[in-house]
């Protein structure tokens, strides 16, 4: 069984694939960009990275392996389990070649070190899109010359002397501009009078009118659906003392946190969130952003639909 092309095929539908107990494999949308340098397009993709902390199986990577391979859920999970056993041996030695997605291997501080592979667009919306170059476009910068020549003359007494039908030039474009400003201003002084007119007509009109409505409209009922509930929450902590989740919470907020207090768990203690979401994708997504640069001890608690 190939589990990496099960990956490479899970990617272009979902946001994360989590490999239990070894890794998840999480995309992030990155719009359309141009090289001003070597003048290439870049269609919307998928930006694909790999984060060693998502290892907690949520059943969709070996859910589909049980289907695809028409097997069990629990021989899926064996056959997954494997598989990660053969890239750990292989990881001491070499890298691991990952389908289309990508290259893992260990750095110095043995540590996973990912690679992906950017010739694959894991973006559905941009299929058929390819990168293209285009050559530079050259602008010129044309030169603008006067509609009427003018030529200086010299008298005798060495003074410039602007020839006559220059001078009768000036005097016209000085005349029509005045004209056609005061024929503007005639225009507009008439149509607003007209306007003025046209609304006390219709003033009168509508004081004297009866409005009367033999057939009115039948009441409308809405429905209005409610609101998809948020189940899956980016735990910060528990606490034992109200007070201090309530601090807690206001101190997320001020990082730009949506954080809120969502109840007390079994031991009684008040527990609080940096965030809630109604999707799975977008929470995994989250947490793991919010593990990488704010909270290591940061975990997803998933709620029951009621």
């Amino acid at each position: 069984m190939q589990l990496a092309n099960y990956i490479n095929d899970l990617l272009y539908r979902y946001d994360c694939v989590i490999v239990p107990n070894f890794g998840g494999f999480v995309t992030n949308r990155i719009g359309a960009k141009v090289n001003n340098y070597t003048h290439t397009f870049y269609p919307p993709a998928k930006q694909i990275t790999f984060n060693a902390h998502l290892k907690h199986n949520d059943g969709l990577l070996v859910n589909y392996v049980a289907k695809a391979e028409n097997i069990s859920f629990d021989a899926a999970l064996k056959t997954v389990a494997d598989t990660v056993n053969n890239w750990q041996t292989t990881l001491k030695t070499a890298s691991v070649e990952v389908s289309s997605v990508g290259k893992l291997s260990l750095n110095k501080e043995q540590q996973i070190v990912f690679e992906p592979n950017t010739t694959v667009n894991y973006l559905t919306e941009s299929f058929g899109l390819a990168s293209f170059e285009s050559s530079a476009i050259a602008r010129f910068k044309e030169e603008v010359k006067p509609l009427i020549p003018i030529v200086e003359t010299t008298s005798k007494d060495n003074k410039k002397v602007i020839p006559l039908f220059v001078k009768y030039a000036a005097t016209a474009a000085v005349l029509l501009t005045l004209g056609f400003a005061g024929w503007s201003g005639y225009e507009q002084n008439k149509q607003q009078k007209h306007f003025a007119k046209q609304q006390q007509e219709v003033a009168k009109k509508i004081q004297q009118a009866t409005f009367v409505i033999d057939n009115p409209l039948p009441t409308i009922n809405l429905n209005v659906s409610k609101a998809t509930p948020k189940n899956f929450h980016i735990v910060a902590g528990a606490f034992e003392f109200p007070e201090n989740a309530e601090k807690k919470v206001n101190q997320l907020k001020e990082k730009g946190f949506n954080a809120a207090i969502i109840g007390k768990n079994k031991w009684g203690l008040t527990q609080v969130t940096f965030n809630s979401f109604s999707s799975k994708n977008e929470a995994i997504n989250s947490l793991y952003r919010i593990q990488k640069t704010v909270s290591k001890d940061a975990w997803l608690l998933v709620e029951k639909a009621k």
